[in-house]
């Protein structure tokens, strides 16, 4: 095709039709003048055009009133890519037969989308359930069978060195009681990372502290936690479970990837919601250029987990410009707690 064909019929359809109109009236007068066609007088050529005029107005008029119900099908394209998939397309007047059986047929396939992902949801929310039931009742496991049977060989090893006659065999013996310690110590550690228990005991604010302090203890940050509202009584495990973790994985992220300094933690009830929010200093990074890459790592999971709760998840990061994770769970209506 030759190239300067290309912009004519990339060229809007109003357009188009302008031009087909002219070439067809600049026609018609060439067509005139060659047969020796002579106008009456300056009415006769003001009456053709006004009628080209007009009959070229009418169709353009015509053509902008067809195209309506395609910019609304375009409007409804445009708001389900955001992420609103409730857009429907509208019933339109002018919408010819085809046109309006495009948007029932885009109509019916948005409902079987609804549909199927909340069918998804369900699922994943009953398997993610399930996994924390799993991961609870392998937490208390460890910390009351496993934990505690070390902890009583390591009472035992130390009874065994205050007794043991042979002097050669207390030095043994106390490096043994002393890897059963560092053996509890991991099983411990590995209890809390499995299900904290202290987020059923005393509540989400006291596992965010606990959360800090590990953090300080083993990737010596920084972190500040301000706990402005208890989460309320209405506030679901499940919700409170998707915040924890959120700032788990955002805790974990400032770590290992960021190199962050210094992490701020900030939990406050904002209107019908709790607010999570987890600001570091580190290195930040291109969020579109991240997910793109590499789309099944934590960011996807902690949208996915606060998505399923009915909450939402923003994340705000450039390079070298830290990051700020703000998560946003509703909960039933109910008196406020003690401010943390």
């Amino acid at each position: 095709m030759p190239g300067w064909i290309v912009p004519i019929l990339r060229a809007p359809l109003v357009a188009k039709i302008v031009g087909a109109n002219a070439i067809v009236v600049a026609a018609i007068v060439s067509i005139a003048v060659a047969t020796g066609w002579r106008p009456a007088g300056l009415g006769e050529v003001v009456s053709w055009g006004a009628a080209v005029f007009f009959g070229m107005l009418v169709t353009v008029t015509l053509v902008i009133i067809a195209l309506r119900p395609l910019h609304a099908l375009e409007s409804t394209a445009r708001r389900v890519w955001a992420g609103d998939l409730e857009a429907r397309v509208p019933d339109s007047p002018v919408a010819d037969r085809d046109t309006a059986r495009i948007g029932e047929t885009l109509n019916m396939v948005l409902d079987g989308l609804i549909s199927d992902r909340s069918r998804m949801r369900a699922l994943a929310s009953a398997v993610i359930s399930a996994g924390d039931e799993e991961r609870a009742r392998i937490e208390m496991t460890l910390h009351d069978s496993t934990a505690q049977s070390l902890a009583a060989i390591s009472w035992e090893l130390g009874a065994l060195s205050r007794d043991a006659s042979e002097v050669s065999l207390k030095p043994r013996i106390n490096r043994v009681k002393k890897l059963t310690e560092q053996v509890l110590e991991d099983v411990r550690l590995l209890a809390h990372t499995v299900h904290p228990r202290v987020l059923d005991d005393l509540g989400l604010a006291a596992a965010l502290v606990q959360l800090a302090r590990q953090a300080r203890e083993l990737g010596g940050l920084d972190v500040m936690v301000r706990a402005e509202s208890e989460a309320p009584d209405g506030l679901a495990p499940a919700e409170t479970a998707a915040i924890y973790r959120v700032a788990q994985e955002a805790l974990s992220n400032s770590m290992r990837h960021a190199r962050a300094t210094t992490v701020s933690i900030l939990l406050r009830k904002e209107g019908d919601a709790i607010m999570l929010e987890v600001s570091d200093d580190g290195s930040g990074f291109d969020l579109l250029t991240t997910e793109k890459r590499r789309p099944g790592t934590g960011l996807f999971t902690m949208r996915e987990r606060v998505s399923l709760v009915g909450g939402t998840l923003d994340i705000d990061s450039a390079p070298s410009s830290g990051t700020r994770v703000r998560a946003r769970v509703p909960y039933p209506s109910q008196s406020s707690g003690s401010t943390a």
